[in-house]
């Protein structure tokens, strides 16, 4: 597979209080700057960190099965670290051998790579600390979506959109990966 596609990571290091509430946050906030159809706005705010979202039906029922299967995958096992992967591909001609037509392939045109790992803090003050990490984390999270998602790579990463109807008009793909196994 070719992968010279731009690949964006976000490392975030989570509690189990604020799993879901962090990763549906930085989730939404990656669909918000890609996807290119009418998008209905909402805001997520966590721990005083007002992240942008996406309000879509779809959408959200994605996000929510996805950060399920990696708080599932990381709460029953013994691995507490994981990958939410953002995949967006477009739709590009299959050819065969001969140059005959078989069909359509997804090719990736950009990747998000959010590694998290859950640690418990150990009394309140550490929790206090923990919670002022997380929050300059996803102000930074924040910055580098919008660096990249502006920057010149960013933007011509982009394929033609050939295709406006719906809210993306590329194909997303989620992948749920704890211990570097793939879940869901």
């Amino acid at each position: 597979m070719n992968s010279n596609f731009p690949t964006v990571t976000i490392d975030v290091t989570l509690d189990r209080h604020n799993v879901k509430e962090v990763l549906n946050a930085i989730l939404h906030s990656i669909l918000f700057h890609r996807l290119f159809g009418t998008v209905k706005p909402q805001t997520f705010e966590v721990l005083d960190v007002t992240m942008p979202g996406v309000a879509d039906p779809e959408m959200e029922q994605l996000v929510t099965e996805k950060v399920d299967i990696f708080w599932k995958g990381i709460e029953s096992g013994a691995n507490k670290r994981g990958q939410m992967i953002v995949t967006f591909s477009e739709k590009k001609a299959k050819k065969s051998w001969f140059q005959v037509y078989a069909g359509e392939e997804e090719v990736p045109w950009e990747q998000w790579i959010v590694n998290a790992e859950m640690r418990q803090p150990k009394s309140d003050r550490d929790r206090q600390e923990f919670n002022a990490n997380l929050a300059s984390t996803l102000v930074k999270a924040l910055n580098v979506m919008l660096t990249h998602t502006s920057s010149e790579r960013g933007r011509t990463a982009v394929p033609l959109i050939t295709n406006a109807s719906g809210i993306s008009p590329f194909p997303i793909k989620i992948t749920v990966k704890v211990g570097g196994v793939e879940l869901g």
